[in-house]
């Protein structure tokens, strides 16, 4: 399903370590208006798109997120949510419901809260994640447990996901490490590719194991390693990598990339319609045209249905449309 990631804004009451948007305390001066976003909302429909998902910096801390979110449930849009959940209180939470929302997904990096602090940057990050979590299915919200794995949490895939079933999740999503925003800092602590081919058939089995969704993100192979397998994926359906073709990331200032991890610059909504970007935009046209795809993707049988990651094609090369680094068949 064809969907967009608005970051709301780029302030964030946490500084963490990993931030791809680099994210913190000061605001962008030119971050859409209430209006504009609601104008964005509008266009993002008319280019046939229902699902939004708001995220940020943390998209709590704009004044009007219930207001932009009673807006898009008002032209019928699945409204989603990325959080670190530390400012959900049950109040919040059942204002959350109330004005619309549909699911939210909020970042636990590890079950030691001594470590997802050190992550987040922030002394209270777990206790408030967990109880924001809570709140939200308390109020009937479907949540989503995150967690960006790396070296120091990679033991803890397992615990994770069974922690987000025993809390009452939906899902746990795994976001493997990209090297962009702040990631360029820590890259001592992203996998190595034979880390990686592992801890991807860790959490499909995983998935195959829970009764919730259990997924790898960033880390398009676990398609191919699923078929490999001989595995139905039943629960994850869609194509391994989707940027620029059923997705793509809005900036704050209402730039348009081809995906959160990839600060490709497309245009932008205060220059052109997101509508008519979507249709006609030059890098959204090669994206599908898998013919466009340069080595190892280029003409590798699975294309269409893993795609390489051109988040972390564009960090290895500055193309967008190069060899995802982290081909498992290239390794194999």
């Amino acid at each position: 399903m064809n969907h967009i990631s608005w970051n709301t804004t780029k302030k964030c009451n946490l500084y963490c370590k990993h931030c791809y948007r680099e994210s913190g305390p000061e605001k962008m001066d030119d971050e859409l208006s209430t209006e504009e976003g609601k104008k964005l909302l509008d266009q993002i429909v008319k280019a046939g798109m229902k699902v939004i998902v708001l995220s940020g910096g943390e998209p709590m801390i704009r004044d009007d997120i219930f207001e932009l979110i009673n807006y898009a449930k008002s032209i019928g849009m699945t409204v989603l949510m990325g959080s670190n959940g530390t400012l959900i209180d049950k109040e919040k939470a059942e204002k959350l419901k109330n004005s619309g929302l549909n699911a939210i997904a909020i970042s636990i990096d590890s079950l030691d809260p001594e470590k997802h602090n050190l992550f987040r940057g922030s002394d209270d990050a777990f206790q408030k994640a967990i109880e924001g979590a809570n709140n939200c299915v308390d109020a009937g919200i479907r949540v989503q447990l995150n967690c960006t794995v790396t070296k120091q949490n990679l033991d803890e895939i397992e615990k994770i996901a069974d922690f987000a079933s025993e809390l009452g999740a939906a899902s746990s999503h795994m976001l493997f490490l990209v090297d962009t925003g702040r990631g360029k800092n820590i890259k001592d602590v992203s996998l190595n590719i034979k880390e990686y081919k592992k801890a991807i058939n860790r959490i499909i089995d995983k998935d195959i194991e829970l009764n919730i969704q259990v997924k790898p993100t960033c880390a398009p192979q676990y398609k191919v390693e699923s078929l490999l397998r001989g595995i139905e994926p039943i629960k994850n359906t869609t194509r391994g990598c989707i940027a620029g073709i059923s997705y793509c990331s809005i900036l704050p200032n209402g730039d348009v990339h081809i995906c959160p991890y990839a600060p490709v610059k497309v245009a932008s909504i205060r220059e052109e319609t997101f509508d008519y970007i979507w249709e006609n935009n030059e890098v959204f046209n090669q994206l599908r045209d898998y013919k466009n795809y340069k080595g190892q993707c280029g003409h590798c049988r699975y294309i269409n249905i893993c795609g390489g990651c051109r988040a972390r094609a564009f960090s290895n090369t500055g193309d967008w449309l190069e060899e995802d680094p982290y081909c498992l068949l290239k390794e194999a």
